[in-house]
């Protein structure tokens, strides 16, 4: 079990700030997104931190685990924070997010998991509408012209 997912058995679904990492990975002009199972909405694989665990290591992680794929060479591009980076989901626990994210290379075939139910590149100017509040607000910060060439 998950360091978060400790806590919630203490807290229960009240609201926790939750350190963790978005990976963000561009091939051939276009952004790798994942469909999550839990709200089936489009996002970057991204997660929470676990203990003893760098920020870097949890983008790498997460993009492991959600797509199949290895990231290497991580290169940080921002945190975000604020008030937008607040999130219920459907079963009701409450974050409020500092996300950390990093430009990854990626190496493997993008495959769905247990998390996701779909991954797949977009062009930037025809990404899903449907992302999720936390990823809208992450591509909204972020200066991304240099990843979008």
């Amino acid at each position: 079990m998950g360091y978060v997912l400790d806590l919630r058995q203490t807290v229960g679904s009240r609201p926790l700030i939750v350190v963790g990492a978005a990976a963000l990975v561009v091939q051939t002009g276009q952004l790798l997104l994942v469909k999550r199972r839990d709200n089936g909405l489009w996002g970057l694989p991204a997660g929470s931190k676990e203990l003893n665990e760098s920020l870097a290591t949890t983008a790498q992680r997460e993009l492991r685990e959600e797509t199949g794929l290895i990231g290497h060479q991580p290169k940080l591009l921002g945190v975000v924070s604020g008030t937008h980076m607040q999130y219920q989901y459907p079963n009701g626990d409450q974050i409020d997010s500092v996300t950390a994210t990093y430009a990854l290379q990626a190496i493997g075939e993008p495959q769905a998991s247990d998390e996701t139910s779909e991954v797949r590149l977009f062009d930037w100017q025809q990404l899903p509408a449907a992302l999720t509040p936390i990823t809208k607000h992450i591509l909204n910060e972020l200066e991304l012209s240099d990843l979008k060439a």
